[in-house]
This record gives structure tokens, sequence and C-alpha cells, in this order.
């Protein structure tokens, strides 16, 4: 971009009878160029002249399509705040003002910003993403999601019939023959890049078959690179819901897509290696871990035979009956002790009531109507049997009731003397 003067010059005044001195030239050219004011002018450098003391450096700006230079000042101040430092070869963008020297009849650009372009603006614009996109926490590693040990399907997304490709799938094939890949070719670098990449990430982030994601590309300049440090890129890898593997370029190569996929691969024969597991490793360490089981088993069994062997050993299970026959016997030595002493004191109660037995009898009735006694009874005025105790209580003719020992006989009163009454 650059600024027109606006209007044309009028046209010269002179002859070869009145010609104009080259003064005058000199100032009108220096006059037309300070009204062309401030301009964006791109170029390359191809030399650079700061010298240490001086304010003042001095830069050639070369024109890479065509064999034109100029030359370019701007203040020392200027030159150092450029990252990374200003080098001979870089393209910068110049904004500055066309100075016209009339001593020497020469032109200059006055610089006032220099901006890297190519490779350096490349850089500080990935330089500028990268820290947005980590202070948002798009690198955080909380974030990163694990690896599925042995994935039953991988995506792979690469160019078509490039060596990134075969390396993937000839080292992973390598070390898990049944490994099962789907593969989708797209382009890798050039403004087609991104909107591939981006289609494919997503056909293959639904596909259930599909555990985890390889984006893969052989090595390659920035500008090479550039699609895998683009922002919907690596917002998309970010918001994807299966895992996903950076194996881009070569170990120095770092665009943005690795500090965002959940594992960065240093190139794509690395990413085979870590994402399947080595066949002859896994056999080998479960032979070990076999082994490993199998001697614990056998310990152990080992340690439970001496157990049960000294458990064994004991009295009480050496002679398990005899505890049993033991018991047994004092069980029945007490139960005759019980049965004796029950006697004893059956016998003892037996004589015991036997005495009082003997003792009732000699005191009751029955015992004196064997003596000879008999029990008289009669019958008072209300008609019951009562104990004749008195003559007086009876009359002549009175009927009696006279109880012996062997039956019962009736009697009627006779005689009773007059005195009793």
């Amino acid at each position: 971009m650059s600024a027109e003067p606006t209007s044309a010059p009028a046209g010269p005044s002179t002859s070869a009878e009145n010609p104009w001195p080259v003064r005058t030239v000199a100032r009108k050219v220096g006059e037309w160029i300070n009204r062309l004011g401030a301009v964006w002018v791109e170029g390359q450098v191809t030399q650079i002249s700061a010298r240490q003391g001086t304010n003042t450096a001095f830069l050639t700006l070369r024109d890479p399509s065509a064999d034109v230079s100029m030359s370019v000042t701007c203040p020392m101040g200027l030159l150092r705040t450029i990252e990374p430092p200003l080098r001979e070869g870089a393209s910068v963008v110049v904004h500055a003002k066309p100075t016209f020297f009339m001593n020497r009849g020469s032109l200059s650009l006055r610089a006032n910003e220099i901006r890297a372009v190519g490779i350096g603006e490349l850089l500080a614009r990935i330089e500028r993403l990268r820290r947005l996109l980590a202070a948002e926490g798009l690198f955080a590693p909380e974030r990163k999601r694990k690896i599925p040990f042995l994935p039953k399907g991988i995506g792979l997304i690469t160019g078509r019939a490039s060596a990134a490709e075969r390396d993937v799938l000839v080292n992973a094939q390598a070390r898990w023959p049944h490994v099962a890949f789907k593969v989708i070719n797209t382009a890798v670098q050039g403004s087609l890049a991104v909107p591939q990449i981006l289609q494919a990430l997503s056909k293959l982030d639904r596909d259930p078959d599909v555990d985890v994601i390889v984006i893969a590309r052989g090595g390659g300049s920035v500008e090479d690179l550039l699609p895998f440090s683009d922002e919907a890129l690596c917002r998309a890898v970010s918001a994807a819901g299966t895992p996903v593997v950076s194996a881009i370029g070569h170990e120095p190569d770092t665009p943005l897509l690795d500090h965002v996929a959940d594992l960065r691969c240093s190139t794509p024969t690395d990413a085979s290696k870590r994402i399947v597991p080595d066949v002859r490793e896994e056999t080998q360490r479960v032979r070990q871990m076999r082994d490993r089981g199998r001697r614990a088993l056998h310990g152990w069994v080992d340690t439970q035979v001496r157990l049960l062997n000294q458990t064994r050993s004991r009295p009480v299970l050496a002679d398990p009956l005899g505890p049993i026959q033991r018991r047994s016997d004092d069980v029945e030595i007490h139960r005759e002790r019980g049965r004796r002493a029950m006697l004893t004191l059956l016998a003892k109660d037996q004589a015991e009531i036997a005495s009082a037995r003997a003792r009732l009898t000699a005191l009751g009735p029955a015992a004196t109507l064997e003596r000879g006694y008999a029990v008289v009874q009669y019958t008072d005025a209300e008609g019951n049997l009562q104990v004749l105790r008195s003559v007086s209580e009876v009359v002549d003719g009175a009927n009696l009731r006279v109880r012996v020992v062997d039956g019962a006989l009736g009697a009627v009163v006779s005689g009773v003397p007059e005195e009793e009454r």
C-alpha cells in the first residue's frame, strides 16, 4: 500500500535556451517526493549497518522480484525492539517516509516502523495464538485424555501415499499385527489442509469403532506446517471426544497441535510405537506374570500345607475321639453319682414317710378302735350325726350308731340314769 500525490506536477517550462539548473531540478524532485508522504514498503533486507555508539541504523531493502534496492534509515532503538532480531535475508514491511537528499541526488527511506514478514511474521502470529490458547487452558495437562492400552480401532489422518502414512501403518502392524486402522487421506499443507482435516476429524470422532485418532505428517518448513497451528483445528482437537495423537514433522517441529493434542509424538514412527503395544514385549510380560503367579501360588500352597500339618500334629487332632471319650466317662461317673444320691435321698424320705405314717396310724381312730374302743354317734335335732360325748346328750329310746373296728351297728338308748339327764 502506498500514498499517491494528490496532483501531478506542472509540466516543466524549460527549453534548450532556458534550462533549469541542477539545484532547481533537485529541489523540485525533493518537493514532489515530500508530497508523497509516508508509505508501506515490502522488501528483503540485504544489508544491515548498525554500529555501536550511533543513533541511526542503515539498511538496504531489495525487491526479491526485481533488481531494485533502496536504502533505509531508522533509529537504533527501533531496530533493537524487533523480535526475533532482524537478520540479513529477512522479509520485512517498512513504514517510512521517502527522503530526497539534494546534495547527493539520492533517495532514501526514513523508517518509523518495521515488521517482520515471512517466517518471522508466521512465528509471531503462532506465538500470539499460542499465548491465547494457553490462557484459555487448552494446553492444561488435566485436559489430556489417556490413550487406550489396546485400541480396537485407530483413525489416521495423513497425506495420500505419504511417508508418514507408511511409517505409522508399517510400524504399528509390526508391533501388533491385528491392529485395525481407518485411514482418511487429506491435504496436509496449503489452503485446503485445514478444512479437510477438520472434516476427517469430525468423521472419525463420530465413529464408535475408533478409540484414538492420529494426525500425522512428515517434516517441512514453517509454512508447510502452518495448517497444524490453525486456531480452528486446535479448538476442534480440544473439543473432540476421542483422544487425539499429534505426530507432526520431526523432533524440533512443534506446531500448536502438539500442545493441544492428548499425546504428542516426535515423529509418525514414534506415534506407531506409543498407540499400540509390542506383541513380543507383551507376550514376554505375560510369561513373566504367569511365572510369578505360578511361584506365588506354589508358595501359598506350601505355606497352607505346612499350616495343615502343624494343625494336624496337635494332640487334639492326633486323637480327636480321646477327649470325647474322656468327657463321656466323666458324664457317666457324674450320672452314676447323681443316681446314687437320688436313691439315697429317696430312701431317706421313704423312711421318714413310713415313720410319720406309723405315728399317724398309732394316733389315729382306727388304732384306738383296734384296742376295743368304739365311737357312738347320735342324731341331733337337725338330723346330723354327732359323736356322743355325754349321756346328757341323749334320752331313752334314742337311736345310736356304734362304730367298732370292723364295722358299725345300731343301738337304742335304754335306762339313762336320772341324775345324768
